[in-house]
């Protein structure tokens, strides 16, 4: 794939998540990369992930900063542990702030074509 990123768009945009994996070591990786960050090696191929995972942490935002979230306060973003191995960052929906506890079950659901967590 030498780089290329659209295929993890591409899956967003139809639902999907999908995480790297790299050829040559077998790690795998999330947000994609153009390189495998534990061995340099450029063979990355996207698999599908099961969508699952749980709460590692978090935090709750009272100020945004981010032009596209101001007005949305208070929000969570919180990192979240997929099976697969990798760690995965989103935006808690559905969910109010003082719901989201660490360990919390949740389910990858789309909005405008971002991956984004809700509790399953």
């Amino acid at each position: 794939m030498s780089g290329d990123t659209s295929p993890y768009w591409a899956a967003c945009a139809r639902g999907e998540l999908v995480i790297q994996r790299c050829t040559a070591c077998d790690r795998r990786i999330h947000l994609p990369e153009p390189a495998c960050p534990w061995c340099g090696g450029h063979e990355l191929v996207f698999e599908p992930a099961s969508g699952d995972g749980l709460v590692h942490t978090y935090t709750v935002v009272h100020r945004s900063f981010a032009p596209a979230y101001r007005g949305r306060e208070p929000y969570v973003m919180a990192w979240v542990d997929l099976p697969e191995g990798v760690r995965a960052f989103g935006h808690m929906v559905e969910c109010p702030p003082e719901q989201v506890r660490i360990g919390l079950p949740v389910r990858v659901t789309f909005r405008d074509d971002l991956p984004h967590w809700r509790p399953a």
